[in-house]
Parts: C-alpha cells; sequence; structure tokens
C-alpha cells in the first residue's frame, strides 16, 4: 500500500500523544518512579527494536506486509486458495492474528526461555503508554518471524495486516496507559476490548494475575479460554506493578537490555 508506512507512523504518534495528554490529565496511579528516567528508556529500548527489525529485513526477503504481498503474487497460503470477498478476508486476518498474538503472549509465559526476554516488558514499575512499546528487541524479532511464517501459512491480504498492525499498536497504547476510565465504561468497554484496568492486572507482581489477561486488543481470548481475571486481588491502588524481585534498575537501558541474561 502506497504510504503505509507514513500512515503507521502518523496514526502511532496520533495515539501515543493523546493517550499520553490523558493519563496526565487524569492518572489511574500515582507514580513510583519520574516519568522522564523511563521514557527515556522505554524509547531507547523502541529505537533498538526498530533497528532490530531494520536488521532483519536485510537478512530477510520480506517483512509481514511484504510477505502478505508476496503471498497473494505467489498465489501462496489458504485465503489466496479461497475465493473470499475481501471485507471478510480483511476481518478474518485481523481475528486470526489477533488470536496469534495472545497465543504468543501466552507461550512467553510458559516457556522459561522466552519469559526471559519477556520480563523486560514486566520489569516496567509503572505502567504507562511508553511501557506498550518496551519489548526487548530478541523478543521483537521472534514476534516478527511468527508473524511471517503465519502471513505465508494464511495468505492473508496486505491491507488486513496493515490494519492488524495499527489496531494492535493503538489498542496496545491504551490498555497500557496509566488512565483512570469511569467503571461503568470500563465494565462495558471490556466485554470486547482490552481496557487499562484489565491489562493492569496482568502487570501485577503477583505471579498468579500476571499469567492471566493476555490480550492486547480483544478481551473475548481470555474469556473463552479461562485466562480472565477481572480484578487484582489487592486492588489497583495498593497492587504492585512490576516482578517481586526488582528495584530501580529497570529504569536503567544497560541493565534491561542485559536482564534476560541474568540469573533472576
Amino acid at each position: 500500500m502506497e504510504n503505509e508506512a507514513l500512515i503507521r507512523l502518523s496514526v502511532f504518534a496520533g495515539l501515543f500523544t493523546l493517550f499520553a495528554v490523558i493519563e496526565t490529565l487524569l492518572p489511574r496511579r500515582a507514580r513510583t518512579q519520574p516519568r522522564s528516567t523511563r521514557w527515556i528508556t522505554n524509547w531507547a529500548i523502541t529505537i533498538l527494536d526498530t533497528l532490530t527489525l531494520r536488521l532483519l529485513a536485510l537478512a530477510l526477503p520480506f517483512l509481514a506486509v511484504g510477505a502478505a504481498v508476496d503471498a497473494q503474487t505467489q498465489g501462496w497460503g489458504v485465503m489466496n486458495a479461497l475465493d473470499l470477498p475481501l471485507w471478510l478476508t480483511v476481518v478474518a486476518t485481523v481475528l486470526i492474528f489477533d488470536f496469534a498474538i495472545w497465543a504468543q503472549h501466552l507461550i512467553t509465559h510458559k516457556i522459561p526461555f522466552l519469559w526471559r526476554f519477556h520480563r523486560v516488558h514486566h520489569a516496567d514499575r509503572d505502567i504507562d503508554v511508553t511501557t506498550a512499546i518496551r519489548f526487548h528487541p530478541v523478543e521483537i524479532g521472534f514476534s516478527m518471524l511468527l508473524k511471517i511464517g503465519l502471513v505465508y501459512l494464511l495468505g492473508p491480504p496486505a491491507l488486513g495486516i496493515i490494519l492488524f498492525e495499527i489496531i494492535l499498536n493503538g489498542t496496545a497504547m491504551f490498555n497500557h496507559a496509566n488512565i483512570r476510565l469511569p467503571l461503568w465504561l470500563d465494565a462495558m468497554m471490556r466485554r470486547v476490548l482490552v481496557t487499562p484496568d484489565m491489562h493492569r492486572v496482568h502487570h501485577s507482581d503477583i505471579r498468579a494475575e500476571h499469567d492471566s489477561n493476555y490480550g492486547f486488543s480483544l478481551s473475548i481470548w481470555d474469556q473463552m479460554f479461562g485466562t480472565y481475571i477481572a480484578q487484582p486481588g489487592k486492588g489497583h491502588d495498593e497492587m504492585t506493578i512490576g516482578l517481586q524481585w526488582q528495584d530501580d534498575r529497570p529504569s536503567r537501558l544497560g541493565w534491561t537490555l542485559a536482564l534476560p541474561f541474568r540469573r533472576k
């Protein structure tokens, strides 16, 4: 799609700014660390993630959107073998890939080697809009490889992949944002979408709670597969965000990047 990268970047920047402003005006929780310190580290990690994907693009013929175009050109994948209307394949793409991200998220908690990298995301002692972009570069590369493999297996339209990634990025920033929603609105939204209060449970330092609510966009997968927890046991104001053994070091870039290789 023409100007695809510019469109995605514009949507990302607009939503990031919107949620950052809202969480400043209507915060859900008091911060434990200065925002500036954490934001520098989280943004630095994001820059490294972007460079990782650039390097991956040099090693592979295509990343996700390019792979979708290539699969369509070659006639590869289930969707390319079926004569379905575009709107249906786009909707199916968004739903299937959202479930795939949910399943990937679950296995990163269950497989010790993958958890070593994913805990970089959980080590953030506060949760806000920048936590949504705090992932170790190795995890980002692994996620992209899985996504490319699924693209070639299913053969989804490029439009579906673009919409999925825009929705995923937008909803991830929304449900990580430190936003206070009215309880009635939260209750209504979480029937379908993951809300900030719902996802905050996932960032609890209590193992049973952070092994729940794996969804980034749709809440239906956790409800369907029994991994849904409505509220943290200690309540949102008293719960502890992060990991039980940590201190302020996750706000340091070098320490954070080395975390997967530490014994804890």
